[in-house]
């Protein structure tokens, strides 16, 4: 099933949640809207399934008008953060549930019932679980649960908010390369809320970056990571550095670095902010006859096969620190230790005028 968002509007009395929210989530699009507290994504979620009502604007499922439609009508599923299930009644019981509280003319027969549970738990891989209660499970196997919960009414949409958010790391890792899994497995319309970078990346066909209720950018993961569309997006997905400078007809110069920016041809010495990924910072023990800036060695950080450095530059009135990431075998070439002086310089940077920012 498609969705589609129309010009939507959301107000909480003086806060506006949801800011002309436009957008298409394409059938069978695993989708994740992602962004900090407060940026909208929660009540966007909430208002797809109809658990709240904008004030303006338009829901289409399949390009049919839903806005005022009743939320057990639309067929969605929705997992929420803490799993919701009946400490009462086992596990298989937990899944059932939707099923027998259907009305009577649409009920399923105690076999089909009983068929179609046993089929789900064994699709989240829990199916040795059915007569145990959920107070016997582990954090990552009650989400589970709750998902194949959500499931086993066959909706036609999936939602779920931060359904991760209260697992520990590692387990948070392990289930969300299940769920991506388990949506090749079953291609429904889903999308996700949360506020992990990492998350979002990873699993999503699409990720959504959200910000004070209105989009910033969607796109690929790909995309949004190497062409994120503003400051924002830069600085909200990852690690980045950011260094001052200036642009004048198509030039930018970072101190003593000298850059074709042919994008802001029509900058009249325009101050600006260069934006460099932590793995886009090249690091030197010389200068090799090219201009950089340089700085000092001020903690290294050697994990796996990446070596994180921190950096302060010399030229800098502020002192101000530099992420680098170089892997293990440039950092045995470079032969580094605390307090050596390098010489950096962006190997790929994005420029943002200062009224932009």
């Amino acid at each position: 099933m498609s969705i589609e968002i129309r010009h939507l509007h959301k107000q909480f009395g003086s806060f506006a949640a949801l800011r002309d929210i436009n957008l298409k989530i394409h059938a069978g699009e695993l989708l994740a809207l992602l962004g900090p507290s407060g940026s909208g994504k929660t009540t966007l979620l909430r208002v797809i399934a109809g658990l709240e009502t904008a004030d303006t604007g338009q829901v289409l499922f399949n390009d049919e008008d839903a806005t005022r439609q009743h939320i057990r009508d639309r067929q969605v599923g929705f997992v929420f953060q803490h799993y919701a299930l009946f400490r009462n009644m086992t596990i298989f019981e937990n899944v059932a549930f939707g099923l027998r509280v259907r009305p009577r003319h649409s009920r399923l027969k105690d076999q089909e019932i009983h068929e179609r549970v046993t089929h789900l738990l064994k699709l989240v891989q829990l199916d040795w679980l059915a007569d145990r209660y959920p107070h016997q499970l582990s954090g990552g196997q009650r989400q589970r649960i709750a998902l194949a919960r959500a499931l086993a009414v066959e909706p036609k949409v999936l939602l779920l908010d931060e359904p991760f958010g209260a697992l520990d790391a590692k387990v948070r890792k392990e289930l969300r390369s299940w769920l991506r899994r388990l949506h090749d497995e079953m291609p429904i319309t889903s999308v996700f809320v949360t506020h992990d970078q990492e998350e979002a990346l990873e699993v999503s066909d699409r990720v959504v970056v959200m910000n004070e209720g209105r989009i910033e950018q969607a796109g690929t993961p790909d995309a949004v990571y190497e062409q994120p569309a503003n400051p924002f997006v830069y600085e909200f997905l990852g690690h980045v550095n950011l260094f001052h400078g200036r642009i004048h007809q198509g030039r930018a110069w970072i101190g003593d670095i000298e850059i074709d920016a042919p994008e802001h041809a029509e900058a009249e010495d325009l101050a600006a902010v260069a934006y460099v990924r932590p793995h886009d910072i090249e690091v030197d023990r010389f200068l090799n006859g090219d201009s950089a800036l340089p700085a000092r060695v001020s903690h290294i950080l050697s994990v796996g096969p990446v070596v994180r450095l921190e950096l302060t530059r010399e030229d800098h009135q502020d002192r101000n620190l530099v992420q680098a990431e170089i892997s293990k075998e440039r950092f045995r070439e470079l032969q580094l230790a605390k307090g050596d002086r390098v010489f950096i310089k962006p190997r790929r940077l994005d420029l943002f005028p200062h009224q932009l920012h």
